[in-house]
């Protein structure tokens, strides 16, 4: 048998055949419901994940009257919208709080009120299942999860000219073996698996695919040949796969080969494109640069867009200081970890990508998300970094805020309340299936029916409501 070089193998796994193996639905459900699909007024969304569990309390919902144990150091600041207040270390999204919808009451299951339970629910809409409690962060991904609401998203559109339809950048959350479950199309099919583009704390306008990168050496011409070579390694399949698992294979092997080949492919993955005046406004760092990306491939019609925030890293100096990983996981001075390095860099590329979005005329066919894994726990100390005296907040999943903006949502608002220390929700409570069918509703997607392998129809998501008063 022939063999194929590892990068022709990588290839395809961009775009999700090395991913796992599940159930997807038929070609002419995915066109019956493509065509079906009513047209919402977003047609692309970008998901920023702040990776590690940011505090809801210090941003977004803040406790000015609860007392000091709960409520910490912060100020509030007047914002562009009446009625919204955000923290002091937030000015420049302060101005453009009349583009923002906070949801305040988002609440999730406790199961064992870790990581891959948070981003499972809160990627997904689907609560997690008694293997999170029994296997805790050895629960890796599954094949028959609940998939990802960026895969469903894209299972839903059709196919984009020469991107994949589900982008997902700068890092695949976390290291492995302890992948984050949630963030993969699991059931729905691997063919609807996000494609990964990577990027580098040291040098952040450089994005790379690595699964589409060719060898030196090889032109269009040697990539044809190797396109006969998968004919010939298709062939030997056929003598023992199901026509369904050979069918994804020649979708994926076909798609990985027209990525490789395009020469727009390259120019939506060149942030050098951009003007050194819009990359100063967005900031200096790999998320900063994530959200620029993001925007440019809304531009290009990719229809969901995910940034996972890329901490520093275990063992770097705001890890240390954070006692985490160096993202949101602020077990460890969480008002420092947040005043000196989150939130500054977090205000301004986000506000950046509204401000961009908006002056590019945009922000309203665009949907924006902030999510999180988790909120803080709103009484100050965790006992991990020594209690009150090491200032941390703890993870807390019975309450977190999500921020939605463009697409059809009304800015300047406020939705739903959480009680007066920010523990639980008080008013207009909501799950983040809820959440998830908001985003699909901002998206015009309204058939989640999908078939598995025996052809039995499921539904993709039967939990939640779409909050239709947001917009």
């Amino acid at each position: 048998m022939y063999r194929t070089n590892r990068r022709t193998f990588l290839a395809a796994s961009a775009t999700g055949i090395a991913g796992f193996s599940g159930a997807g639905v038929s070609a002419a459900q995915e066109n019956a419901t493509r065509m079906s699909a009513p047209a919402g007024k977003a047609k692309s969304t970008i998901l920023f994940f702040l990776c590690g569990g940011a505090s809801h309390i210090d941003t977004w919902d803040m406790k000015l009257k609860a007392p000091r144990e709960y409520r910490g150091p912060f100020d509030p600041i007047n914002t562009s919208a009446p009625g919204i207040t955000l923290c002091e270390h937030l000015p420049l999204l302060a101005k453009q709080a009349h583009h923002l919808a906070l949801i305040n009451s988002v609440s999730s299951s406790v199961n064992t009120n870790d990581h891959h339970a948070g981003y499972y629910y809160n990627l997904t809409g689907h609560e997690a299942d008694q293997s999170f409690r029994t296997l805790g962060n050895n629960r890796t991904p599954f094949p028959d999860d609940w998939p990802y609401m960026g895969s469903v998203v894209a299972s839903r559109r059709p196919a984009h000219e020469f991107l994949p339809n589900a982008i997902s950048l700068p890092h695949m959350p976390s290291r492995k073996p302890y992948t984050r479950p949630g963030q993969f199309a699991a059931k729905l099919g691997v063919q609807h698996d996000p494609m990964y583009l990577l990027g580098d704390q040291k040098e952040p306008t450089k994005f790379t695919a690595p699964s589409l990168e060719l060898q030196a050496g090889i032109d269009n011409g040697r990539l044809e040949t190797r396109r006969n070579l998968l004919t010939t390694l298709d062939d030997a399949r056929r003598d023992f796969e199901t026509f369904a698992a050979t069918r994804t294979w020649n979708q994926q092997t076909e798609r990985a080969m027209s990525l490789l080949a395009s020469s727009s492919t390259a120019s939506a993955f060149d942030i050098s494109n951009e003007s050194a005046a819009v990359r100063d406004r967005y900031g200096k760092s790999v998320n900063a640069m994530s959200l620029l990306m993001a925007r440019r491939l809304v531009e290009v019609g990719v229809p969901f867009i995910t940034v996972f925030w890329l901490g520093h890293g275990i063992g770097t100096s705001l890890a240390k200081k954070c006692r985490s990983a160096g993202s949101w996981d602020t077990h460890g001075s969480n008002f420092d970890c947040l005043k000196e390095d989150l939130l500054p860099e977090f205000d301004q590329c986000f506000s950046a990508l509204i401000e961009d979005l908006s002056e590019r005329s945009i922000l309203d066919e665009t949907l924006l998300l902030i999510t999180s894994e988790m909120g803080r726990k709103p009484k100050i100390g965790d006992p991990r970094s020594g209690g009150v005296n090491g200032a941390g907040r703890d993870h807390w999943t019975h309450c977190l805020t999500d921020v939605m903006a463009g697409g059809g949502i009304k800015g300047g608002q406020t939705y739903g309340a959480s009680d007066r220390f920010g523990e639980y929700p008080a008013d207009k409570p909501l799950t983040p299936a809820d959440v998830t069918k908001t985003v699909y509703h901002a998206m015009g997607i309204e058939n989640l029916e999908a078939k598995d392998r025996q052809n039995r129809p499921f539904n993709l998501l039967t939990e939640g409501q779409p909050i239709t008063k947001l917009f």
